[in-house]
C-alpha cells in the first residue's frame, strides 16, 4: 500500500477534467505543421485579446518582479462602476472555475450535496467531490436544465446548486424569468451558483441585469469570466458577484494573489473596450449561422445554442473526430458529458468553419 491508495475515495472518484486538444500536441502526434491547424475545441475568441488589454498586459510585465494586488483594487473598481455593485460584492479568480472551486470549499464539505444538471459543466462535479460533498446529478431536459427536477432534487443537506445560463457543453439557454422565478423557491441555506460565461453572446434583447437580483436573494452568486468574448483565456481571469456575506466567505478561502498582474491589467482595459466586445459578438452571430446552415446542409442535426458553440449529432462521433483530427481540424468530443455522437465545435473565423465544413463533409 502507498500514499496513493489511502487518498480519500471522494478524491480518487473524481474524473479529471479533459481539456481541449492543444495546437501543438496534435502537431506533434502526427507530423502537421502548426500553421495548418484550425482549433475550434475550447470555445476561444477566434478573435484573439482586444488591442487595449494586450497593450494593457504588456505594460504590466514591467512590475512582473512584484506580487499582484492582491485585492485587484483597480479591476473591482471597474466592475463596480460598469455592474453597479460595490467592491465588497466582488471577488476576482483565477478564471471563473477559481470562483467555483472557491464556493464549493466555502460551502461544501463531507456532510453536504450539491445539485446540478445532466450534461452540465464537468467542473461542477469536480469541485463538489473535491470539498467531499455528494454529487446530485439531475436528467436534463432538451439537453438542458430542468428547474422543476433540480428544486425537487434538493435535500435537507443541500448547500450548493449549479446552474450554468447559457449551458455548456450544450449551449441551451433558459429565459431569465424561469431562472428568477426559480430562485424565489430556492431554500436560503442553498447557494445557487449562477454560471455566466458565455453570457455576453447572447442577442441583446435576451440579456438581463441579474446583478440587479443580488438585493434579493443573498443566496445567489454569479459567476463570470474574461475567457471567452473578450478574448484573455490564456491568462486566466474572471470574477464572482454576491452578497457582503457570500463574497467575505468566499475570500477566506481564496489563495493570496490568484489573479496575476498582466492579467489584472488585461481585464480592466479589457472591461472598458466596448467596440471588441460588440465585434466579438457579430463575428460569433455570423459565425453561427454560417454553422448552422452548413450542417444543416449535410443533415447533421445540432442542439440550438446562445453560446460560443455549437453540439452536432455525427453519430460515430469518436471515429469521426479521429478522421477530423488528421485533417488538422481539433474539435471537442462530448462522450465525458454523457454525449456519444456529438461533437461540439467553437464558432471562429469564417475560413475556419469553413475548413471545418469542408473536412465534415469529407468524415461523413
Amino acid at each position: 500500500m502507498n500514499c496513493c491508495d489511502l487518498a480519500p475515495a471522494h478524491i480518487r472518484a473524481i474524473a479529471p477534467y479533459r481539456p481541449g486538444k492543444p495546437i501543438s500536441e496534435l502537431a506533434r502526434e502526427l507530423g502537421l505543421d502548426e500553421a495548418d491547424i484550425v482549433k475550434l475545441a475550447s470555445n476561444e475568441n477566434p478573435l484573439g485579446p482586444s488591442p487595449a488589454a494586450l497593450v494593457a498586459a504588456q505594460d504590466a510585465l514591467h512590475d512582473m518582479a512584484l506580487y499582484p494586488d492582491g485585492a485587484g483594487f483597480a479591476l473591482k473598481a471597474g466592475l463596480s462602476a460598469k455592474l453597479g455593485v460595490a467592491a465588497n460584492q466582488i471577488v476576482l479568480g483565477n478564471g471563473s472555475n477559481d470562483v467555483l472551486d472557491m464556493a464549493a470549499r466555502a460551502f461544501l464539505g463531507p456532510a453536504a450535496s450539491a445539485v446540478y444538471a445532466q450534461h452540465a459543466f464537468a467542473v461542477y462535479p469536480i469541485a463538489t467531490l473535491t470539498a467531499g460533498a455528494a454529487c446530485i446529478e439531475v436528467a436534463a431536459r432538451d439537453y438542458g436544465h430542468d428547474l422543476d427536477a433540480m428544486r425537487a432534487a434538493i435535500r435537507d443537506d443541500t448547500r450548493v446548486l449549479w446552474i450554468a445560463n447559457p449551458n455548456n457543453p450544450t449551449g441551451t439557454f433558459l429565459p431569465w424569468a424561469q431562472i428568477e422565478a426559480f430562485l424565489e423557491t430556492v431554500p436560503p441555506q442553498v447557494l445557487v451558483v449562477l454560471d455566466e460565461a458565455y453570457g455576453e453572446y447572447l442577442p441583446p434583447a435576451e440579456r438581463c441585469d441579474t446583478a440587479a437580483w443580488l438585493a434579493r436573494f443573498p443566496n445567489l452568486l454569479i459567476s463570470r469570466t474574461f475567457s471567452k468574448a473578450y478574448g484573455l483565456a490564456g491568462l486566466r481571469v474572471g470574477y464572482g458577484l454576491g452578497s457582503a456575506g457570500v463574497i467575505d466567505l468566499l475570500n477566506r478561502v481564496r489563495h493570496p494573489f490568484n489573479v496575476n498582474t498582466p492579467a489584472l491589467a488585461a481585464a480592466e482595459a479589457a472591461l472598458g473596450d466596448e467596440a471588441f466586445l460588440a465585434r466579438s459578438y457579430a463575428l460569433n452571430a455570423a459565425g453561427m449561422a454560417q454553422l448552422v446552415a452548413g450542417l444543416a446542409e449535410m443533415g447533421v442535426e445540432t442542439v440550438p445554442s446562445k453560446g460560443n458553440f455549437l453540439l452536432a449529432k455525427v453519430g460515430a462521433a469518436a471515429r469521426i473526430n479521429a478522421e477530423l483530427l488528421k485533417r488538422g481540424v481539433i474539435v471537442r468530443p462530448v462522450d465525458n458529458y454523457g454525449l456519444p455522437e456529438f461533437l461540439r465545435v467553437s464558432v471562429g473565423l469564417a475560413a475556419q468553419n469553413a475548413r471545418f465544413l469542408d473536412a465534415l463533409r469529407t468524415c461523413l
